[in-house]
């Protein structure tokens, strides 16, 4: 990443996140806290007024529970958390929305993405560094970077996940036609 996301800024971005989806549950308008050192628009530093692709996830007691994001946004980095713990909360497909009841027992994690890198060489994969983005005939698939950590992957088995994420065989990662990326993420959560 071109920025660096420090301790009061993850915490925010953290808090931006749960207020998001509480604000939701309670059926009001979210409040968000303001802390004035982080939003000052003069010099752009901070990394919440950065545009930056993120992804939030969350965990019901340990599990997945629901994961949404963006590879690239034109938003600044808090607006995009706003808006994919939102949609990790809801709108994952995979899970039916988050109930009030589940809300206590959950807890977050954000990953800000750097910008996507083509990968020429599969063998320059790092497992636990780089997250993968592989396109091929119109099907993608995307693996955030600690995932073959929490899997026990080694690179091979990262690879041919991809490829199944992708809704392709495995080992289509090596097709001539196939796109395959590395990005890397500042990863923190709540726990």
């Amino acid at each position: 990443m071109d920025f660096t996301i420090n301790s009061e800024e993850r915490k925010a971005l953290l808090g931006d996140a749960r207020e998001t989806i509480a604000a939701r549950l309670e059926n009001r308008p979210p409040v968000y806290t303001r802390i004035p050192e982080l939003q000052s628009p003069g010099d752009g530093s901070s990394a919440l007024l950065q545009p930056c692709g993120a992804f939030v996830t969350l965990h019901l007691k340990g599990k997945l529970r629901g994961c949404i994001g963006r590879m690239s946004s034109p938003d600044p980095l808090e607006r995009t958390v706003r808006i994919m713990a939102g949609e990790a909360a809801f709108e994952d497909p995979r899970f039916p929305p988050l109930r009030r009841d589940e809300w206590p027992n959950c807890d977050l994690e954000i990953s800000a993405l750097s910008p996507m890198e083509l990968c020429p060489d599969p063998r320059t994969v790092k497992v636990g560094v780089h997250g993968l983005y592989l396109s091929l005939r119109g099907r993608s698939g995307v693996l955030l970077p600690q995932v073959p950590v929490e899997q026990g992957w080694n690179r091979e088995e990262y690879l041919d996940y991809i490829c199944v994420k992708a809704g392709l065989p495995p080992g289509s990662f090596a097709n001539p036609e196939a796109k395959l990326y590395t990005f890397t993420a500042a990863v923190f959560g709540e726990k």
